[in-house]
């Protein structure tokens, strides 16, 4: 048998990679080392690979990933800020055959869009809630978000998250999972290979569970913001690891009974 090479292996040609036909040839515009990216990916294979494209809609948020309707070769409506689980219900709806997701951040879901958040998981509705959670704001300057740590540096907290001040940071996943309406709620990160792996198993159950009318299934996953955070990619998943997961321990929070 002939010697196989280490470094034949990782030539270019060697290496097996097909984007999916769901991503779009755009250039992103997410800072280096944002998890956005990779969600994005990651939720392109599911519906290429759960033959959903030509019935997909997703609801795009007012924050970091506004412009995901240029990477993902799905239909799209944007919401207002805060807005995007009303308008998801509307669509899901009015076109009960379609695949519907919003794709929300922490200020987008958790801050001003609270109330919607919190009563369409209470009705159940049948759509999947997709909520990035990097603890601030990216797309407005790093001011301190409602799932800021404590103790953790902003622009709007410079001397830190004071809890008795300005109250402790909210846990979305674990505040609807309580809720008679949502039947699938977990939280994962992607800044691991096997991480990523876990998040396109969540999403592919997500898709079962809205075929199957269950009710509404919410996805948080933990990810980083170099440039809020002010570190660099690699400093930035060091940190999440070791303050973040922590605090959002991942993994099924909610299940269906079976």
């Amino acid at each position: 048998m002939a010697e196989i090479k280490f470094n034949d292996i990782i030539k270019p040609e060697n290496l097996v990679y097909r984007k999916s036909k769901v991503l779009t040839d755009n250039v992103m515009h997410y800072c280096p080392g944002c998890g956005h990216g990779t969600v994005h990916n990651v939720l392109a294979e599911v519906i290429e690979e759960e033959g959903l494209q030509s019935r997909t809609i997703g609801i795009t948020p007012v924050g970091c990933s506004v412009l995901m309707y240029n990477y993902l070769d799905v239909d799209f409506q944007e919401a207002a800020h805060g807005r995007a689980p009303a308008l998801a219900t509307a669509v899901k709806r009015l076109m009960p055959d379609k695949f519907v997701f919003s794709y929300q951040g922490d200020g987008d879901l958790a801050a001003i869009g609270t109330a919607e958040t919190i009563h369409t998981c209470n009705r159940g509705e049948n759509i999947l809630m997709l909520f990035i959670n990097n603890g601030i704001y990216g797309m407005t300057g790093g001011q301190m978000a409602p799932t800021t740590l404590a103790g953790m540096k902003s622009s709007t907290s410079p001397y830190g998250r004071d809890v008795a001040m300005m109250g402790a940071p909210i846990k979305m996943a674990d505040i609807v999972a309580m809720l008679p309406g949502t039947c699938f709620v977990t939280r994962h990160s992607v800044n691991t290979a096997s991480g990523v792996k876990k998040l396109k198993r969540a999403l592919k159950k997500a898709v079962q569970y809205q075929n199957e009318k269950r009710g509404t299934c919410f996805i948080e996953v933990v990810s980083n913001c170099p440039s809020g955070w002010k570190m660099t990619p690699v400093e930035s998943n060091k940190w999440m690891e070791e303050n973040m997961i922590p605090f959002y321990p991942l993994g099924d929070i909610k299940v269906p009974v079976e």
